[in-house]
């Protein structure tokens, strides 16, 4: 049996996933184990809350996406903390790996340093023609 370094949060109700001897991953969680109200948020894109595109730039749509992702969170009284999951998919991944340090700094300034569980991926297309990433996450609140 593989045992399991596990790291609970202040409010005890997420608990992040770390095997023994496993190097400590940057910038998410090999796991997270939560319990309480689920919330789930439909993949967000780089435009404002009238659906208008702003930028074309990735970190800009990057950070557009996050806010929206707070946006929605807040609708549910949930705090990106409660992020468990998190879904990235990208058009461009050479893009995406260049943009890593202003990813960070949208990345902290919005979400914070909480790092759940996290998928990337490269995709041929997103449905909106202007977006150049889509993120969806899944968050617990505590109950």
């Amino acid at each position: 049996m593989n045992r399991m370094n596990r790291m609970d949060d202040e409010e005890n109700h997420m608990q992040v996933l770390q095997p023994a001897g496993w190097a400590r991953p940057r910038g998410y969680a090999n796991g997270i184990a939560a319990s309480g109200r689920t919330v789930y948020v439909s993949g967000m894109i780089g435009w404002d809350a009238q659906g208008q595109f702003h930028t074309d730039d990735f970190v800009g749509q990057v950070r557009q996406a996050l806010q929206n992702i707070v946006a929605v969170l807040a609708e549910a009284g949930a705090l990106p903390e409660h992020i468990v999951r998190m879904n990235w998919y990208v058009l461009d991944k050479k893009e995406y790996v260049a943009a890593y340090p202003h990813i960070g700094v949208a990345y902290r300034e919005i979400i914070g340093k909480h790092f759940p569980a996290m998928t990337a991926v490269q995709v041929a297309g997103l449905i909106e023609d202007r977006a150049k990433v889509e993120i969806e996450v899944t968050a617990v609140l505590p109950e």
